[in-house]
């Protein structure tokens, strides 16, 4: 994944509020990181299936892994020195990963897509690459493709597979990188290196493209070059040419199908077609032993029912060590969600956006067909809930996992004025979910709302 520094477009805003940055520049910056290039309705078809999958599983795993230190920006950073990184080919292991036992956790947390990293910014591929450079297959004690087993053992738990794949590569002595040292220079005064730079980077993604065939192909590192550098109308048509029905996200300069914050959890909704949310358990996306700022279950919950809410998806990641072992807090976090997941399924997998923010406190979702809206209590919630401006007719209202009725009443209607009341909720105590509790409204009709004013009008 990308860290803050440099072009990192996290910084982009605290940098433009301290007035370090030009409005040229954040203006710059917002167009690079559009979608203006891609139709979304010539791409709508085929993303029918991430907008209904909702939860996908990150996973992050590297020679990194073997000190638990940050992937590729360590040296990058200089925290610590490039052959100190690279050192530890020799301890990264793979001794018990276990493919088909991933798979089955990746299943059991109500995901319905994976995406595993096949090579960082370090360099190091996870399969036997044919260029010659680093991979795990020549270089490390694993000795074998680490991809292929794990991409068959998801289709065969009938989930999508993504390839995570970084554009930048800071081992290769072709790029030129961003550290001022000799792997440094300019694209102009040396085309030729760079071509053979792209050549390089495009034949590793039609190895990966032959050998795993992906559902989603997951960019990162393209802010570093421009799409014209970068050949992304011309990467876009072979990736699609191969699968046409690939989906790809939106770090391609402008050539993605859909947008991917990282990290920081959008306040209001997108106005992306489709989005996803990439978020680490703990505080960083691979293994590091010193790490231990878990997120809770109910955290994850919680930030996942506003992802859903907001029409958008949730990538959670985990951090394998490297002898492929994931540790327990992460297969915890895991197991509960999956059970959450699955006594919640109707409102999530499927579901569309809920209602705008304002009518309820908190996350919402609409069934496809709009009549059926699902109301998310996160904490303990007890007593009267409320909605505000829905027009319809409540049909019935049930615990959702429970199949308890709930009784409530409107409050405040005016027999001449088209406002609705409010409606109130009551919701017993013995109802509750351990982590969030959902309430399932059933309307006579696909679901209004009063959007207006009140009396002000």
């Amino acid at each position: 994944m990308s860290k803050p520094l440099v072009l990192k477009r996290d910084k982009l805003y605290l940098l433009f509020l301290r007035g370090k940055f030009s409005l040229f520049l954040i203006l710059f910056f917002s167009n690079v990181f559009s979608q203006s290039n891609i139709s979304p309705d010539s791409i709508r078809p085929k993303m029918q299936w991430f907008s209904d999958a909702k939860l996908g599983i990150f996973i992050h795993w590297g020679i990194y892994s073997v000190k638990g230190i940050d992937e590729s920006w360590s040296f990058y950073n200089k925290k610590i020195s490039w052959p100190d990184y690279m050192s530890q080919l020799k301890g990264f292991t793979a001794s018990k990963y276990d493919p088909e036992a991933w798979a089955s956790l990746i299943k059991e947390s109500g995901a319905r897509y994976a995406v595993m990293t096949t090579k960082h910014h370090d360099g190091v591929a996870l399969w036997d690459t044919k260029e010659k450079h680093y991979d795990v297959v020549d270089n490390t004690p694993a000795k074998r493709d680490l991809l292929s087993p794990f991409y068959a053992a998801l289709r065969r738990k009938g989930l999508k597979a993504g390839a995570y794949f970084s554009l930048i590569d800071w081992s290769h002595p072709d790029y030129p990188g961003f550290m001022k040292d000799s792997t440094r220079y300019s694209i102009a005064d040396d085309p030729a290196r760079w071509r053979r730079f792209q050549s390089f980077y495009q034949a590793q993604l039609n190895e990966v493209g032959k050998l795993l065939d992906p559902d989603l192909w997951w960019f990162d590192g393209d802010w570093e070059h421009t799409a014209e550098e970068w050949e992304a109308p011309k990467v876009r048509r072979m990736l699609l040419d191969r699968n046409p029905n690939a989906i790809i996200n939106g770090r391609l300069q402008g050539y993605g199908d859909y947008e991917t914050p990282e990290q920081n959890f959008p306040v209001t909704r997108p106005r992306y077609n489709w989005w996803e949310l990439c978020m680490t358990i703990n505080n960083n996306w691979g293994y590091q032993q010193s790490d231990t700022n878990w997120k809770t279950p109910y955290e994850i919950i919680t930030i996942f029912a506003d992802a859903v809410s907001n029409g958008g998806n949730l990538l959670l990641d985990i951090g394998p060590r490297q002898d492929g072992t994931i540790p327990g807090q992460q297969v915890h976090v895991l197991k509960e969600l999956g059970a959450w997941n699955k006594k919640h399924d109707e409102a999530i997998f499927g579901s569309e956006a809920g209602i705008p923010q304002g009518h309820f406190y908190g996350p919402t979702t609409l069934s496809k067909d709009s009549m059926s809206l699902y109301l998310f209590l996160p904490g303990k919630v007890s007593g009267e809930i409320m909605v505000k401006g829905l027009v319809n007719t409540i049909q019935s209202i049930t615990v959702v996992g429970e199949e308890t009725s709930l009784k409530h009443k409107v409050v405040g209607k005016i027999s001449w004025s088209p406002v609705p009341g409010l409606v109130y909720i009551t919701v017993p105590p013995e109802v509750q979910d351990k982590y969030m509790t959902v309430i399932k409204l059933r309307l006579d009709k696909p679901v209004s709302l009063y959007r207006g004013k009140g009396g002000f009008d």
